[in-house]
């Protein structure tokens, strides 16, 4: 009996400490003020002051029912289970409580940014009240602008004579059907145009994009746009914070985007060309002189046809960010378009990666036949005439056709002063003469293609060899000299070592050919080869017309002066295969070579037209070679 007398002690002691901890939590949660407001609204105050567990318990229901009718005391076997309702009610009066507390929060936020939003609108309008963020100073700058807009000068004289169609193009038929055959299908290429500077590369690429605008089955719309760039001038940082070609984001903080997204702290996404290229063309003039890593970063988006952009501040999930923003950062921005890459260096300048993403089409050098051409057309659309002989002069000082454009729109300028003293009217015809390029050609300091020409007659020990340097050919003069030695088998072989190691070892391989054919040997006599102007010589192309000088000299045998040679020669005397024949054969015809011996192998590469300009003699042997220069020789004949 006394332990159950304990146990119920016990257990009102623990009730009435539930008791207090809930009115202790009552007071924090309304703060003691309130609660005694509320007690004495409630007529509870009296009943929370008893020493009696009911009254206060009472109390208590009447608090956080908010009930003052309840007036029946509770018994104790009821204490437990009214206190456990007491808390329950508790519960979903600090779950409220705590909801109301965040939906505050959020209608405060809003209220603070449209109360922002209506300062601006009231600086606005007051800007418009006040006639705006204008002045003086401000309007007359405005003024003298748009003067300057209202002035103009005729066409400048190179987009006045660039050609307005493909059939103007000169000298670049091929090259055009090729691009034509690579752009104009359903499945467009990506394209790397190589060539020398002023054939036509850029122009062409944009009249070939305005003519298979208008195939049935082109990809291109009307719209279609040729972005063009030099990538001599792309300035970009690695860190992306600016990058002209593909794009980049200007962060807030660090460079900051426009200022109403500045001051919300959004990044600001700004699109590069390949996105203003999509759907066209964007053309990359000197390609080659991209920077490497832009280079592979262009190659990504040419694969995935889009270009993504990054920044640690975009928040995807901020309803500040406008959509465009949202989109660019979780999309991307379209970026298919077909690249046409412009180079004047050689194929194996360019990244692999780049090369084997293009097909390739080469621009010809233009020949003296097609300057001419242009120089004619030049004047047609300047409205003068040509004396005679003048389209000629033109094609002696430059085998470009830009500059052959220049160098007509020159001499008219100085034409159209000496002759009308600057008071014509400018619609006179005029007669460009010789005198007129020549004043030009003096003053520009130019000088003509080839310094070296083909001879007419007959020399000992001269010849013409054949050399190329980017798509360039052009003409090299070798000579040699043979005198005996005074002590036989000691003789000396000399060589202008400026000339290059290849070039040395061609001397040295002639002179085993010389005597595998001839049965002389030049160490009985002092040698001496020179190559004429200290040119330099890459590669073993100089090997035959070195050994045909060194035949010359030892048997005093001429040569005519309008043959050039090219070829390896080996040790048993056969003629190898070489570079960039084409383009030496165009350099000997610059030359007035009538002409040119090649490698039998290289036939199959010589563009086609080129035969109709020289005549091109294939050979495979050196024997074969001294049978064309002198074939009636007897000790001729091929080991």
């Amino acid at each position: 009996m006394p332990t159950k007398r304990r146990s119920a002690a016990d257990s009102l002691v623990q009730l009435e400490k539930r008791v207090n901890t809930l009115f202790g939590f009552l007071s924090n949660l309304h703060g003691p003020d309130k609660l005694v407001l509320k007690a004495g609204k409630l007529h509870a105050l009296y009943l929370m002051s008893s020493e009696s567990l009911e009254d206060r318990l009472l109390a208590l229901q009447r608090l956080v029912f908010e009930d003052p009718t309840m007036t029946n005391r509770p018994q104790k076997h009821e204490f437990a289970a009214i206190l456990d309702r007491v808390e329950e009610e508790i519960a979903d009066l600090v779950a409220m409580k705590t909801v109301e507390e965040s939906l505050d929060q959020k209608i405060a936020h809003k209220m603070q940014e449209r109360h922002r939003d209506y300062l601006r609108e009231l600086r606005r309008e007051a800007l418009k009240e006040e006639d705006g963020p204008e002045n003086s100073t401000t309007l007359k700058r405005l003024s003298e602008l748009e003067l300057l807009e209202k002035k103009s000068l005729n066409n400048s004289v190179l987009s006045l004579l660039r050609p307005r169609s493909l059939e103007e193009v000169v000298g670049q038929d091929r090259a055009v059907h090729s691009l034509k055959a690579k752009m104009g299908t359903p499945f467009p290429q990506h394209v790397l145009l190589y060539g020398p500077p002023g054939v036509g590369k850029t122009t062409v690429a944009r009249l070939v994009l305005e003519e298979v605008r208008k195939y049935s089955h082109t990809p291109y719309n009307e719209e279609a746009a040729f972005v063009e760039v030099d990538a001599t001038t792309i300035r970009w940082d690695p860190r992306e914070i600016t990058n002209p070609l593909l794009g980049s984001v200007h962060d807030p903080i660090y460079q900051g985007s426009r200022r109403d997204l500045a001051e919300e702290g959004i990044p600001e996404p700004k699109l590069g060309l390949v996105t203003k290229a999509h759907g066209g063309v964007l053309f990359i003039d000197e390609i080659g002189e991209l920077d490497p890593i832009l280079q592979n970063k262009l190659l990504k988006v040419l694969e995935d046809k889009r270009i993504v952009f990054e920044s640690s501040y975009f928040d995807e999930d901020d309803p500040r960010v406008p959509q465009y923003i949202r989109k660019l950062f979780t999309e991307g921005a379209p970026a298919d378009f077909i690249l046409i890459g412009a180079t004047t260096r050689d194929p194996e300048d360019l990244t692999p990666a780049l090369r084997s993403r293009c097909a390739e089409v080469f621009f010809n050098p233009l020949g003296q036949e097609h300057i001419q051409e242009i120089a004619n057309l030049a004047a047609r659309r300047l409205n003068v005439k040509f004396a005679s002989g003048v389209a000629e002069l033109v094609s002696r000082y430059t085998i470009e056709g830009r500059k052959a454009v220049q160098l007509v729109a020159d001499a008219y300028g100085h034409s159209y002063l000496r002759r009308t003293n600057g008071n014509g009217n400018g619609k006179a015809r005029l007669t460009l003469s010789k005198d007129d390029i020549e004043t030009v050609v003096r003053t520009n300091r130019l000088s003509r293609n080839s310094t070296v020409q083909a001879g007419q007659g007959l020399e000992i020990g001269c010849v013409l060899g054949l050399g190329v340097a980017g798509f360039l050919g052009s003409c090299l003069e070798f000579e040699a000299a043979v005198f005996p030695a005074r002590d036989k088998g000691k003789g000396v072989l000399r060589f202008n070592e400026a000339a290059g190691h290849m070039a040395r070892d061609s001397v040295f391989n002639s002179a085993s050919v010389i005597r595998r054919i001839t049965d002389k040997d030049v160490y009985d006599y002092d040698v001496h080869v020179n190559v004429i102007g200290g040119g330099k010589v890459d590669g073993p192309s100089a090997g035959l017309a070195i050994v045909v000088a060194l035949a010359s000299a030892l048997e005093r045998l001429p040569i005519p002066q309008d043959i050039a040679l090219t070829g390896e020669v080996t040790i048993q005397a056969k003629v190898k295969p070489v570079g960039g024949v084409s383009e030496k054969i165009r350099g000997a015809a610059l030359a007035g070579v009538k002409r040119v011996v090649i490698p039998r192998e290289n036939l199959t590469e010589v563009d086609r037209d080129l035969f109709s300009v020289v005549e091109i003699l294939p050979v495979s042997s050196v024997a074969e070679v001294f049978a064309l220069i002198w074939p009636r020789h007897a000790w001729i004949q091929e080991n």
